[in-house]
């Protein structure tokens, strides 16, 4: 299995094995709102320059919409200095959504025969498409761990995954076709982490090897799990944040995901979850904590706030 962190980073942490990013450095309204990225950052090259100035991790998102390529792969291991990391969000037809075979290489679009389904899900995708899809996948992450960059592969699996045989079987075949990989697993579906299910679902996720991904999203919703923290594999824990906006969480037309993970979290609130980060990093090698608000430059400006109140709370391994 691949480590993580090719060099140590070029950032003063609280912690040694803390890093803090977010979730994506392209949105548009991050780079409409002309806040975080310098005037002269035109280029998709100086922006990602740039980021890589502010903060030592990030998360590939364009990946969950369809298959990056080597090259891409390439060039981002180039614009980033030593010790960065990318966290890189599985394609979509992997983690159970449904996907429209536009977004798929021409061959693989015109393999599908002359009348393509409008959606098309994992399980009704033909197994050699299939085949390909993660042969194509795990090929475009082969320049970030020859770099050394390779963080955590983030499933982020579909909210109507149940805890059950099935959705169980897919996470465990997900996991069998990246070997060598590091995983780290995200669940949308409450059913995960119910009553006794919730030390069977850690229990699970240590047998596989992945990594616990712990979320903090506003609760109430059969699509939200609780914040559990917990390290599953001593590698790395995970801390991803999506804000608290109950109201936006199941928005219905919104144009972008920015209008659902719109929120500003306060220093108090992040204030409340430094002494868990700072557990976590007492009991993994590396702790990625990522803010999914992607709001204009609510991501970012919520990231430094998080650097300085775990430095300002002498956040400690124990």
């Amino acid at each position: 299995m691949d480590g993580l962190h090719g060099g140590r980073p070029l950032y003063i942490n609280p912690v040694d094995n803390i890093l803090v990013g977010t979730a994506s450095w392209t949105d548009k309204t991050l780079i409409d709102c002309g806040r975080f990225y310098p005037k002269d950052c035109k280029s998709a090259e100086a922006r990602l320059r740039y980021y890589a100035t502010q903060f030592p991790l990030v998360e590939v998102d364009s990946s969950y919409y369809g298959v990056p390529t080597p090259v891409n792969a390439q060039l981002w291991a180039q614009r980033t200095p030593p010790g960065f990391v990318f966290n890189v969000k599985a394609f979509r037809l992997f983690t159970g959504h449904q996907t429209s075979p536009d977004v798929l290489h021409k061959d693989l679009r015109e393999a599908l025969g002359p009348n393509p389904p409008k959606m098309m899900y994992y399980r009704d995708t033909p197994a050699e498409i299939r085949d390909e899809l993660w042969r194509r996948f795990i090929e475009a992450l082969a320049p970030l761990r020859a770099n050394g960059k390779l963080g955590a592969v983030h499933f982020q699996f579909a909210p109507w995954l149940l805890r059950n045989r099935d959705g169980m079987a897919h996470v465990r075949h997900c996991v069998e076709r990246m070997p060598g990989h590091l995983l780290a697993v995200e669940f949308r579906n409450k059913s995960w982490f119910e009553g006794e299910h919730l030390e069977r679902t850690l229990d699970f996720e240590r047998e596989l090897g992945v990594v616990h991904t712990i979320v903090d999203a506003p609760q109430g919703f059969a699509n939200v799990v609780p914040c559990v923290w917990a390290v599953t594999n001593p590698a790395l824990a995970i801390v991803r944040l999506h804000g608290r906006n109950a109201a936006t969480w199941n928005i219905k037309g919104a144009t972008s995901a920015s209008s659902r993970f719109d929120y500003w979290y306060s220093r108090e609130e992040l204030a409340a979850m430094a002494p868990e980060i700072g557990r976590m990093a007492g009991l993994a090698q590396h702790v990625h904590v990522l803010f999914n608000t992607n709001y204009e430059d609510q991501g970012q400006e919520s990231a430094r706030l998080m650097r300085q109140v775990l430095a300002s709370t002498g956040s400690q391994r124990t």
